[in-house]
């Protein structure tokens, strides 16, 4: 496929979109019934869809609508590039743009050019002051690619050679201590021996370093109370000889993990129940949140949070912090965390809970904002009495 092509199937694929179809299913349909595109045109392509889904607000306003079409024009315009060089009707390009869409758009301002929920907006000035533009500023580009070390196996700089190995370029990251930064060769990840040995599992730097900053030492009981997909699981087993437990309510989530657990040469085990495992020495909840410290690898959801689902969502975070209080030990360890950057998910939970549940306190208080390479954080480290 020719750029210009490429560009035709991302209008395409956002039409769908806009239409009500998530963006998973609208690509991989467009996939299925287009089988003339290679890897590197579904590759392109795919990166042309987030990357407007990023900006979408500023995009549709710099391209005049709210259509794929308009929002090809609008990236293309905030990138530079000359229109015509896409939008030339030969082949499977998109057709010449008229005279109306070439005089259509304006710049984007406010919360458009931010790109954020207008919503949401008055939550973000209060949770980030003046921290908000580069912000919203790291959120419209694509995030970095993470990989973590499993230092029981080796060190950082024996996994890089064996990642270049395989056509992988990976650098020394200080977001975490076991975090490298992908340059090259992302797309050769999930078949390398390097991922299929369990050397480096892919994990965002932020999220290595909250899993870091939990208090960790041989023979506890430890329990990831909201485990995902026991990514957090992993990186703890990695740090202590220590009994390590995994729960979510979606048990499906988990399902994976036993391979991988294997793969690491770490021992976690999936808990069902684990008022019925209880008393642990150290409880991690990084429970559901908006998201909103990692939007720019889930753009949708940067579009579908309002209030109310917001409020929504810190009733669940309040639930499942009460009901993991329950099972910490005497003296034992309670972390909250959520990839969110919003005071109401995060600060406001915290002071709530501390409030009702005297018999704990506050040890330790973390916050990461988007950055070149790590998501959006919070961390906080209760303490039992």
């Amino acid at each position: 496929m020719t750029p210009a092509a490429r560009y035709g199937a991302a209008i395409e694929i956002l039409d769908q979109i806009l239409g009500g179809a998530p963006a998973e299913k609208a690509l991989t349909t467009w996939a299925r019934r287009s089988r003339f595109a290679g890897s590197k045109d579904r590759a392109a392509i795919r990166d042309h869809v987030f990357d407007i889904l990023r900006r979408k607000r500023s995009v549709a306003v710099v391209g005049g609508a709210e259509t794929g079409r308009a929002m090809v024009l609008g990236l293309l315009r905030q990138e530079g590039v000359d229109p015509a060089e896409v939008f030339s009707g030969e082949g499977h390009a998109p057709s010449a743009l008229s005279e109306a869409e070439q005089a259509a758009g304006q710049p984007a301002e406010g919360g458009a050019a931010l790109d954020l929920p207008e919503a949401l907006l008055p939550m973000f000035r209060d949770s980030l002051g003046d921290d908000l533009g580069a912000y919203a500023e790291a959120l419209r580009h694509r995030a970095p690619v993470m990989l973590r070390v499993n230092s029981r196996k080796l060190n950082r700089a024996a996994a890089i050679t064996k990642l270049a190995a395989e056509g992988i370029t990976a650098e020394v990251s200080e977001a975490a201590p076991n975090a490298l930064h992908v340059i090259d060769g992302v797309r050769k990840i999930n078949n390398s021996n390097a991922y299929r040995d369990g050397l480096v599992e892919l994990q965002d730097g932020a999220s290595q370093a909250v899993a870091d900053a939990l208090p960790l030492e041989d023979g506890q009981k430890v329990l990831d109370m909201c485990a995902g997909g026991g990514g957090k699981s992993l990186a703890l087993a990695a740090r202590a000889k220590a009994r390590f437990m995994a729960y979510d309510a979606n048990a499906q989530r988990l399902r994976d993990l036993p391979e991988r657990a294997r793969r690491a040469s770490a021992r976690i085990e999936v808990c069902q129940n684990p008022e019925g495992a209880a008393p642990f020495d150290l409880i991690l909840c990084d429970v559901p949140c908006s998201g909103s410290g990692s939007w720019r690898r889930a753009p949708e959801g940067k579009w579908r949070m309002n209030p109310e689902k917001l409020h929504d969502l810190t009733q669940l975070q309040g639930q499942i912090l009460r009901r993991a209080a329950g099972m910490v030990a005497d003296g034992g360890t309670l972390a909250y965390a959520t990839c969110s950057v919003l005071k109401r998910e995060n600060d406001d939970i915290v002071r709530d809970f501390l409030a009702e549940n005297r018999q704990f306190s506050l040890n330790q208080e973390l916050h990461w904002l988007p950055a070149s390479q790590g998501d959006g954080f919070y961390l906080a480290i209760l303490t039992a009495a």
